[in-house]
């Protein structure tokens, strides 16, 4: 999945007749995070996808919406801090569970998310990793817009249109000047973090959570 993705998006990247991208999943679930059994294998051969597709997400030059409603959790809430705008569903439900599992912060979080609401707040979002809604998303500014499951769709549909319909040069530029600061340092951050998350999955702490997770 994460590298069908990565093809879409360097699809979407070179197209020039593509102006935004509009990414969802259905009206319950965004994204559930990584699957665990993938974590456990991937820490035995040493690749990882979803930090191949992150590297490709940071990289994208066009703006990204996304529509979320349901679970986003790990990657699900990380990869929203690449988009320009958000629009979460009343029903949705945000996590980062990285220290639970024994891992860290990946996608630029620890950079993207500590510019956004302080080191604090990005702490305890990061580290303790309590569940937080829709409301609190908005609140943090990792959402626009918070709307009902049903208006989901549709809202971020015409929000795509309307980006993609303005002059495509001046969106681009304007993007681009929005973002340059932080981009500057941003591939930096999303290399030093995928170290670290790659060496903490090969650590026995880490091994040991995955193992009980699956022999509930």
């Amino acid at each position: 999945m994460y590298k069908q993705l990565g093809e879409y998006f360097n699809y979407a990247k070179s197209n020039k007749n593509i102006h935004c991208v509009l990414i969802h999943g259905s009206d319950s679930c965004f994204c559930a995070g990584n699957d665990l059994q993938d974590f456990i294998e991937c820490s035995q051969n040493d690749s990882l996808a979803a930090l191949d597709f992150i590297k490709v997400l940071s990289d994208f030059t066009k703006p990204i919406v996304a529509a979320v409603a349901g679970p986003a959790v790990g990657i699900g809430t990380t990869l929203l801090l690449h988009c320009d705008m958000v629009i979460a569903a009343n029903n949705s439900k945000f996590k980062l569970p990285f220290t639970q599992l024994g891992l860290c912060p990946e996608a630029g979080s620890s950079l993207l998310l500590t510019r956004q609401i302080g080191q604090n707040k990005a702490f305890e979002l990061l580290v303790l990793g309590a569940t937080f809604t829709a409301e609190q998303a908005k609140e943090y500014k990792i959402a626009n817009q918070v709307c009902q499951p049903h208006e989901l769709l549709d809202i971020a549909e015409k929000t795509a249109v309307a980006i993609a319909s303005l002059p495509s040069d001046a969106v681009m530029t304007s993007r681009k000047l929005i973002r340059q600061a932080t981009q500057l340092s941003l591939s930096e951050v999303i290399n030093n973090e995928g170290n670290e998350f790659s060496r903490l999955l090969k650590t026995d702490t880490c091994k040991k959570i995955m193992s009980m997770f699956f022999n509930k």
